[in-house]
């Protein structure tokens, strides 16, 4: 399918204008009250915001045919102050978040100008068969624990015949498998005192640090693969204080389910004896603070092979790839979900990011032909 220029035009616009509203992981309202605005002034007439933060766009379909879902989500893994600069260089943008996941929802945007009367008669697309359904969803990124994604599986469960998640930099993938992930907040308390008269007590900082040389000494299979990580570390008064708390972040992933159980008990494990040994002045609390579900589509299920066949159409042969996305949570609930992207870039979560423009009209391309292979499918493509 050839898009037509006014729309590709359309959509890097917008994920330029999308870039440029903050929305960092639990405050993506601004974001998403533009993005249903956006909309609404394009004439979506069936569009909302549940409780969660989600916005939807249904598209009617002419039949009671199962409804496809297509997602992007809305927020960013940028603080609230995080400067957030654009610039074009040629093809390229650069900016931080804007292909992770600004060109995401500005798909979402192309979709509905496609799928939407005037543009299904410009690229000569018939009425989807059955309901489609654009949701731009909260807390994908970091400690959102995919919260946005978990609400609207609830809400629609195994009516969708797929669920097809948006990712702006990742054409020429396809993720089929969801990566299993357990995430913890590691807090260490200790009486705390000076760090000249009260010399000897147990410092927070001294154990935490002594903890996460444990945890990062555990025996992490290459097979499956695993992976573990301590990503923020914080705690302390100031320079002279024995600290009195002192806290970290930790992330621990595996493609197997047993193995990520298998790693959570062990650092489980090494806490509960370094509470023993601590005695009555050491306190180590492990709080879990996210936890994706791991999952698998088959990949000669029906909803892999249609999106094989869209990239064969246009000339690339995608790889089938295991990640932590939006698709974890219906993955993990045995419905039909696979993640795809829109165009090639790089940086992702940082200053420097970038998307190419030149494959955006593919990629987009690609989505709407897999769109409409889910509704052609003579039966519901289950597992």
């Amino acid at each position: 399918m050839e898009i037509h220029p006014s729309i590709i035009n359309q959509v890097v616009d917008l994920a330029e204008k999308i870039q440029q509203v903050p929305a960092p992981t639990f405050h993506e309202q601004q974001r998403s009250e533009f993005f249903l605005s956006t909309l609404r002034d394009h004439g979506a007439e069936h569009a909302w915001k549940d409780q969660c933060g989600n916005v939807y766009i249904r598209l009617p379909g002419r039949s009671k045919k199962p409804m496809v879902v297509v997602s992007a989500h809305l927020d960013t893994v940028f603080p609230q102050v995080s400067a957030l600069s654009i610039r074009r260089s040629g093809t390229r943008i650069y900016g931080p978040g804007i292909g992770d996941n600004s060109l995401g929802l500005a798909a979402l945007f192309g979709l509905f100008l496609l799928f939407n009367k005037d543009g299904a008669d410009l690229h000569g697309l018939s009425q989807p068969e059955g309901d489609l359904l654009l949701v731009a969803n909260v807390g994908e990124e970091g400690l959102g624990d995919l919260q946005g994604m978990k609400a609207v599986v609830d809400q629609l469960g195994n009516d969708p015949a797929a669920y097809i998640i948006l990712e702006g930099m990742l054409i020429g993938h396809i993720y089929h498998r969801g990566l299993g992930v357990k995430r913890y907040r590691l807090t260490v308390q200790t009486p705390g005192g000076h760090s000249w008269i009260d010399f000897g007590r147990p410092s927070a900082i001294h154990v935490l640090a002594q903890l996460i040389t444990q945890i990062t000494r555990m025996d992490v299979p290459v097979e499956p693969r695993s992976s573990v990580n301590i990503g923020v570390v914080s705690g302390g008064t100031s320079v002279n204080t024995i600290a009195a708390e002192a806290s970290c972040e930790l992330d621990l992933r595996s493609e197997d389910r047993s193995t990520l159980r298998l790693l959570s008990t062990s650092v489980e494990t090494l806490i509960e004896e370094e509470n023993r040994s601590g005695g009555q002045e050491v306190k180590i609390k492990a709080k879990v603070v996210g936890e994706r579900p791991s999952g698998e589509l088959r990949a000669d299920h029906p909803l892999v092979t249609r999106a094989l066949e869209c990239y064969a159409r246009y000339g690339i042969k995608p790889s089938l790839n295991i990640g932590s996305t939006d698709a974890n949570v219906p993955l993990s609930r045995g419905l039909p979900a696979i993640c795809v992207g829109l165009t090639t870039g790089g940086g992702a979560h940082t200053q420097d990011e970038f998307i190419d423009t030149g494959p955006v009209g593919m990629g987009l391309g690609i989505v709407a032909e897999l769109i409409q292979a889910v509704f052609k499918d003579n039966s519901r493509t289950n597992q």
